[in-house]
This record gives structure tokens, C-alpha cells and sequence, in this order.
């Protein structure tokens, strides 16, 4: 069974880079990218970088109004309506995308929900799963002729260093019978991402799909408007002068240098033939089974028989499958 090889290839970036400095001399005219989640936080930032690449840059949102205010002035992004927890929406917003018969060469699932309090989805599934993994989940299957058209498309998806807190519990994903704890379903819906990126590479490269998880670093975004002030200082993210902590050597990044590797995994020529990896400071993380919170990625979360898991869990909860 395909297991990707979680090593690095010295990329020449860092954990400073920029998303600006990993597109230089990057040529995407002609093509186009969808991203979820591309009009706030590390989304926004990746969306303006590939946009100015040369890339048509497709934002699906779900408050519209929100969206059209945070990408005036950037060219060649189009606007769609998309609520990733609903598959009805997911499916038409696919359907457009088809229609216009262009080929999508970049996928981005950057949109992401951390540390909610307990909310289910119409089919009653617990909603940072729901909305992390299984609306992308629906999204990338419903967009795969575009993709495959591309012949080389990439599909990345936003994962975290919070995926390190929790497996995915395949006894009770929808926290039924244990009590919820949002930081428990939090890190799984993040250890599907990278799982989901495993199982998505093995299915997707006899159509030169290929895809990739990454580890963004600690930015301080709309993603943390559910922490109260107490957990934010728990985790160190402000400085003596109540700023936002910069400090790339600990994770603690720009939204400029938490886009970078979204953007490198999209476009680097160094991954070509490389995929079903987690990344990290634009280069590819080293597996560990070490304690929470270090450097690299969670053996449990680029297991291929746990990733072979999800996907079949995953096709009974959306009735989606790959023909």
C-alpha cells in the first residue's frame, strides 16, 4: 500500500518565507485555482499571491458581502456562493465550476472552523468535522473532471500542528457517546486533513492529481474568534505590548509567512512526482510519534490504512465515491 515518504528536500525556504517569496518566477497565467476559505486570514493572502502570479483565482464564500469587501481591488478572483456544510451548495457550486469547461489546475481547502462549541450538520455530524474535512471532502470529488483535466492539478489542504492532539476516532467521529471536547475534535478534523490528503494522492495520480497537507504555523486569524482572551494568553500569542507575537523559529508567523506554504505546496516544481505528504515551513515534515506540539507530523495522520479508513467512513457520510 502507498505510504508517502515524510522527509524533507531542502526547499531553500524557511519558516520566514513568504508566500510572496515561493511565488517568484512562479508563471500561472492561464490557469485556475479554487480557494475555500480565500477571502480572510491565510486564504486571503494565498488567493492575492496566486492571483497575481497570472493564476484566475475562483473564492466560493459563504458571506458574500464579507467576501466582495475583503478582495476588492484584487484582478482576475471571481466570487461564488458556497456553505461547505451544505452539500446542496457544494454540488452547485461544483455544477458552475464544470459548466464553464475550464480546466481547475490548483485546489486549496483552506477554510476551516477550531475550538467551536458542539454544532452539528443537517445529517448530524459534529461540525468541525463536517465542515473541515467532509464539506472539502464533497468539494474536491465534486470538482474532480476539472481537476483531471488539467492534467497536473494539486490539491492542498490546510491541516495544523493541532492535528497532534487527536486522532480520528473511528468508533465515535460525531461525539455520540463521549462527552465533546472541542479541542479533541478539533485536532481530528485536523488529522483527516492530512489523511485525507494520503488517501485523496493514491486515487488521484493515474489522473495527474496530485495532493498535499500542511501545517500553516500559528497566525493570529478570524480562525481564533471562538478563544476567550484566557486561552489566547495560554498560548503565548501576544506580546508585553498586547500585539500579536512574531516569532517564525516557534511557529508564531505573519499571514504572509502562514500562506507560504499553501502557495509553495500549490506551485513548487521541486514536488513534481512527490505527493501525499504533510508540509511544513514549505518543505516536507518529518513523521514522528513523539509528544504533541514538536515540529512534524503525527505518524497516525500519514497512515495509509487509517487514511483508507477515513475515505470509506468518508463516502458513507456524503455518499460521494469516485466512479
Amino acid at each position: 500500500m502507498f505510504s508517502p515518504v515524510q522527509k524533507p528536500i531542502g526547499s531553500g525556504f524557511g519558516a520566514a518565507t513568504t508566500a510572496a517569496e515561493v511565488a517568484r518566477g512562479v508563471d500561472l497565467t492561464g490557469q485556475v485555482a479554487v480557494v475555500t476559505g480565500g477571502y480572510s486570514g491565510i486564504g486571503l493572502e494565498t488567493t492575492r499571491v496566486l492571483a497575481e502570479a497570472g493564476a484566475v483565482v475562483i473564492v466560493p464564500a459563504r458571506n458574500l458581502q464579507k467576501a466582495e469587501a475583503a478582495l476588492a481591488g484584487l484582478s482576475s478572483v471571481e466570487l461564488e456562493a458556497l456553505d461547505l456544510t451544505d452539500p446542496a451548495s457544494v454540488r452547485a457550486f461544483a455544477d458552475r465550476v464544470l459548466s464553464s469547461n475550464r480546466a481547475v489546475s490548483i485546489l486549496v481547502n483552506s477554510a476551516g472552523i477550531m475550538a467551536t462549541p458542539l454544532s452539528r450538520d443537517a445529517a448530524g455530524h459534529e461540525g468541525q468535522f463536517a465542515t473541515n474535512h467532509l464539506g472539502h471532502f464533497r468539494l474536491t470529488l465534486a470538482l474532480w473532471p476539472a481537476l483531471a483535466a488539467a492534467c497536473g492539478a494539486r490539491v492542498v489542504s490546510v491541516s495544523s500542528r493541532g492535528h497532534q492532539i487527536a486522532g480520528v476516532d473511528f468508533d465515535d467521529i460525531d461525539f455520540n457517546a463521549r462527552p465533546y471536547d472541542k479541542w479533541v475534535a478539533y485536532g481530528q478534523s485536523k488529522t483527516a486533513n492530512a489523511l485525507f490528503a494520503v488517501g485523496l494522492d493514491r486515487r488521484g495520480e493515474q489522473d495527474g492529481i496530485r495532493a498535499y497537507s500542511l501545517h500553516p504555523g500559528q497566525i493570529l486569524t478570524d480562525l481564533a474568534r471562538h478563544l476567550s482572551a484566557e486561552e489566547l494568553a495560554g498560548f503565548d500569542a501576544f506580546d508585553s505590548e498586547g500585539r500579536p507575537r512574531i516569532d517564525p523559529a516557534r511557529g508564531m508567523k505573519t499571514v504572509q509567512q502562514g500562506a507560504a506554504t499553501s502557495v509553495w505546496c500549490a506551485t513548487s516544481p521541486r514536488l513534481a512526482g512527490i505527493g501525499g505528504v504533510y508540509c511544513e515551513d514549505c518543505d516536507v515534515a518529518v513523521a514522528h510519534t513523539g509528544d504533541a506540539g514538536r515540529r512534524g507530523v503525527k505518524s497516525w495522520a500519514v497512515d495509509p490504512e487509517s487514511a483508507e479508513r477515513l475515505w470509506q467512513v468518508s463516502e458513507q457520510m456524503t455518499g460521494m465515491a469516485l466512479s
